[in-house]
């Protein structure tokens, strides 16, 4: 899908567009913020409509990455962090390789059994089986890892170590940092389509220095490519 196709029906240039998503998904700003910001640069756009261009690009910005993605190892650290959504408790599953590249992600009402198998059953479709899958004292997230291996007659290490789990415990900072400033999403919605987008910023910081085709490009040119 071309640029033009993509951003049909704005009526602000692609550029423009992008610049704003990324700012929002990028940095710990509001979306009053961000409009203040492009007030700076003589683009007069409403907050709202700036929300609602993350809503609408996000989702398929990371949709464009996912194509070029980077393999990931086959060690793999699980865990779930809370995100607020209307005011109650919802739950971000993560999992990071042994390099710290991020390998999955998926945003759920409930912290069960189902949601993590959910969750580990997305990331094998979309990255292949791991060989271990470190995660902590959780008896879901152990079911639920037993059940996949089970389902599909393969033979995957548990490791229940809450020391080792350290690795994406502290890799959810990333997120945390820009969520933090925004006090929770209004809807499932809203909040599904702006994590995708902060996921994909996220590792697009993780893993341009790793790839000898976007080191020499900033973050945000980065960002862009994803649009052509």
């Amino acid at each position: 899908m071309s640029p033009h196709e993509r951003f049909k029906g704005c009526h602000f240039p692609s550029c423009v567009v992008l610049q704003a998503v990324y700012y929002y998904l990028r940095f710990a700003l509001s979306y009053r913020d961000i409009e203040e910001i492009m007030l700076d640069r003589n683009v007069p756009v409403d907050h709202a409509t700036i929300q609602r261009w993350v809503v609408t690009y996000s989702a398929k910005l990371e949709k464009s990455f996912r194509k070029k993605k980077p393999p990931v190892g086959k060690s793999w650290f699980m865990d779930e962090t809370y995100i607020k959504v209307k005011g109650q408790w919802y739950y971000l599953y993560r999992a990071v390789d042994k390099a710290g590249q991020t390998i999955d992600f998926l945003l759920t009402k409930h912290r069960d059994t189902k949601a993590a198998k959910r969750f580990l059953s997305k990331a094998i479709r979309a990255n292949g089986l791991p060989e271990t899958i470190t995660i902590d004292g959780s008896a879901a997230n152990k079911a639920a890892a037993e059940a996949v291996c089970q389902e599909r007659d393969v033979t995957i290490e548990i490791r229940r170590t809450k020391y080792l789990n350290n690795r994406v415990e502290q890799d959810h900072r990333g997120i945390k940092r820009i969520t933090r400033s925004m006090l929770g999403f209004k809807s499932f919605r809203s909040a599904q389509s702006t994590l995708i987008g902060i996921e994909l910023v996220y590792q697009l910081r993780k893993t341009s220095q790793a790839n000898p085709e976007t080191r020499d490009k900033t973050l945000f040119e980065q960002f862009c490519s994803l649009a052509g």
